[in-house]
């Protein structure tokens, strides 16, 4: 998954100051730092420190950047486990920042840094690592940029980030999977096992194709595999999602009575917006708005999402309203270098539109996935390579977990990737939405397959494929 272009003049200087251009080539270095933010009540001792590598490798010339890492100390260690190397999504976002909240988490602690310890990096170009490559102002979320304004000052950004000799074409998967076993290496150890959350797990792909050394085990949450197209069919995606949790609404007494015929009056606003932007209480809403609210919406709220579309239908946006306010939260210039690398070069930006022409909420997300395409028009990554789209073919344990209801990673996509991954374990969990280490059964899993990944997971703690799905109403 953001005009304030004179902010990057400054910060732009400040992120790469002291970080100009070594005279040759250095080996990685690993130096302790002082953790940012308030750990004070967290539950594991973390200790942090900064990866010191080149931005480009092999070239002694190359400045060198800082990619910030926090350890989680096991609890209760036990000999022979590797530590867990965590990869965080987006891209563009970041795994440092939210990890003190994790680590006081009750949930994150029934399987995080219990056996073993977790490594957690904010990878190069984003989070707490520098430079990052950050657009304050911009706008954007998975479905795009939301305007063309939006468009623009990401653009403009990357270009004076480019200005300032920081190389684009560094800042993509196959460049964290370097990171990674740079890591591995100053760290001094042997095998590592990966955890990646949605993006995340793409990175763990290309570890698993392009620098396998050492891992382990794997497990993906949420499965984005290289092969997946993310503009292309994006926007039938999020409507399939939206159309799951309706079905399910109206599978359930109360929430039918409430929400009645939900698929046919959701068509019907949505051809509102789509013919034009909607002021309501004084504010203006574009297609753009609603259809970036409706994906946000069916990964993680699924649960109120028959609620809140009602309201929508009647006339109260807040839902709406309360997304376009708090829509800033990628480092744009990381989302950005990564999907131009190894993700928009194989789609086709008229063929966004291909199959949405009779659903409506599908239209929805069409023109700001698009504005995806023109941002990479306009910016230089460097040479392109088949093999980003390739599907991994690997023998090392993996367990993928995978959400019944998912708009950006569908189960679907998981169960093809799935075939290239020798003795691989897929789950798929009803009701579920991304980000499935929420279910108390995966966390489960999670931690047994760390433990032992040549053993089958246990499912007795699934839920049945007919349970009927939990819906809040209040608010």
């Amino acid at each position: 998954m953001m005009s304030r272009l004179s902010w990057i003049a400054a910060a732009g200087a400040l992120a790469l100051a002291g970080l100009g251009g070594a005279a040759h080539a250095a080996a990685p270095q690993f130096k302790p730092s002082a953790c940012m933010g308030d750990y004070k009540d967290a539950a594991r001792q973390t200790r942090c420190g900064t990866l010191i590598v080149d931005e480009t490798r092999g070239d002694p010339k190359s400045r060198r950047i800082k990619v910030a890492v926090a350890i989680v100390k096991a609890s209760a260690p036990k000999p022979g486990q590797p530590p867990v190397v965590y990869l965080h999504g987006g891209p563009g976002g970041s795994a440092l920042d939210g990890l003190p909240q994790m680590l006081k988490s009750k949930a994150a602690l029934e399987y995080v840094a219990v056996d073993q310890d977790w490594i957690f990096i904010d990878q190069r170009g984003g989070g707490q690592s520098d430079p990052n490559l950050n657009c304050p102002g911009a706008n954007l979320t998975d479905a795009g940029p939301p305007t063309e304004k939006d468009a623009q000052a990401i653009i403009a950004c990357l270009k004076a980030f480019q200005a300032k000799g920081v190389n684009l074409s560094r800042y993509n998967a196959v460049e964290v999977a370097k990171d990674v076993q740079d890591l591995r290496q100053v760290l001094k150890l042997p095998l590592i096992d990966l955890f990646g959350g949605s993006y995340g797990t793409r990175i763990e792909a290309a570890i698993q194709a392009h620098a396998p050394q050492g891992v382990r085990a794997v497990v993906q949450d949420s499965p984005w595999p290289p092969e997946a197209d993310w503009t292309v069919g994006g926007p039938a995606m999020v409507s399939s999602s939206i159309d799951i949790v309706m079905a399910k609404c109206a599978k359930v007494a109360e929430c039918a009575k409430r929400y009645p015929d939900l698929k046919a009056k959701l068509a019907v606003v949505a051809e509102r917006w789509l013919a034009g932007p909607q002021t309501i209480n004084g504010k203006t809403y574009t297609a753009d708005d609603l259809g970036g609210y409706l994906m946000d919406a069916s990964y993680f709220t699924a649960s109120v999402l028959p609620r809140d579309l009602w309201k929508i239908i009647e006339g109260d946006v807040s839902p709406v309203a309360e997304f376009v306010e708090s829509r800033d939260y990628y480092s744009e210039g990381q989302f950005m270098t990564h999907l131009c690398k190894e993700e928009i070069p194989f789609e086709a930006r008229a063929a966004v539109a291909d199959g949405t022409e009779k659903d409506p909420v599908a239209r929805l997300m069409v023109a700001s996935m698009q504005r995806i395409h023109d941002v990479c028009a306009a910016i230089d990554v460097g040479p392109i390579s088949k093999l980003e789209q390739q599907p991994v073919k690997t023998a090392i344990p993996t367990l993928f977990l995978a959400a019944e209801i998912d708009p950006g990673c569908p189960p679907e996509l998981t169960k093809a990737a799935a075939k290239g991954y020798e003795g691989s374990q897929v789950v798929i969990v009803t009701n579920a939405t991304h980000g499935v280490s929420r279910h108390p059964c995966a966390r489960k899993m999670i931690r047994s397959f760390f433990l032992d990944p040549t053993q089958p997971v246990d499912r007795s703690c699934l839920p049945a494929a007919d349970t009927p799905m939990v819906f809040n109403y209040a608010g």
